[in-house]
């Protein structure tokens, strides 16, 4: 007779934090170099496992030693990963609901209003006609309550005119980065970090190094406007993403945004 293996609510709730911890780490990594070395190490446990099984002393020893002994080479070259993920949850504010079921996005239904990506890439058209320089972070599943605190609250819908008169030469706003939110204008003249990573081309400006800074620390999607060329970025996990032509950005941009 065949026994049957126990399952409680505790095994329940076990496997659903194991898939909700996978799921960070997967979007922290998605698009990355990283993934390539988890691949690579995850093949490794394979082997060593295997070579567990086939009682190939040896060699599952001296795999054994090298997985054990590479704890602290992951974390440096996780440094920048594993501060993105602790400032992930850290931002979670589990005290309110809304917030709280954002973070876990495949979980979600309709708990966000969707973002209108056509008036926001059809404000910077106009902006890089007139090089305007533009720097608009769009909130995706990080709270950006941090930086939101070191500019000027709004809660304005999200329309041309605005998005415009805001970052117009002589408006006081112009300064800064602004925050969308649900589709909202949430805050102005916000202060980002800075990125001090080395790999940028010297050609970009601090609006550029801006954009990135927020992006290597939270999954925040930007748009940024040059003010020397015109030209429309969009950055997003630390890097730039490349795009065809405005039909392609808005589609990638809704990608990231749904």
């Amino acid at each position: 007779m065949l026994d049957f293996i126990e399952f409680s609510l505790l095994d329940v709730l076990d496997i659903l934090l194991v898939a909700i911890l996978l799921y960070y780490i997967y979007k922290l990594l998605k698009g990355t170099v990283a993934i390539n070395i988890v691949i690579g190490i995850a093949f490794i446990f394979l082997i060593w496992k295997i070579t567990q099984a086939l009682k190939m002393e040896m060699l599952s020893g001296i795999l054994g030693y090298l997985l054990s002994g590479g704890v602290i080479a992951l974390i440096i070259v996780f440094q920048q990963e594993i501060r993105k993920f602790l400032l992930m949850i850290g931002t979670t504010n589990f005290t309110n609901k809304r917030s709280f079921l954002k973070q876990l996005k495949f979980l979600q239904t309709e708990i966000t209003t969707e973002i209108d990506t056509d008036v926001i890439l059809e404000a910077c058209k106009n902006l890089s006609k007139t090089k305007t320089g533009a720097l608009i972070v769009i909130e995706r599943t990080n709270s950006l309550d941090f930086l939101i605190n070191t500019g000027d609250r709004m809660n304005a819908s999200v329309n041309e005119a605005i998005l415009q008169s805001i970052f117009y030469k002589n408006s006081p706003l112009h300064d800064g980065a602004i925050i969308i939110r649900d589709n909202f204008i949430v805050a102005t003249r916000v202060v980002l970090p800075i990125s001090d990573s080395t790999r940028i081309p010297a050609r970009f400006g601090l609006r550029h190094r801006a954009a990135i800074g927020v992006s290597e620390k939270t999954d925040a999607a930007c748009l940024l406007v040059s003010e020397e060329t015109g030209e429309i970025s969009y950055i997003k996990d630390g890097g730039f993403e490349l795009y065809s032509d405005y039909k392609d950005l808005n589609e990638k941009l809704r990608k990231d945004l749904m």
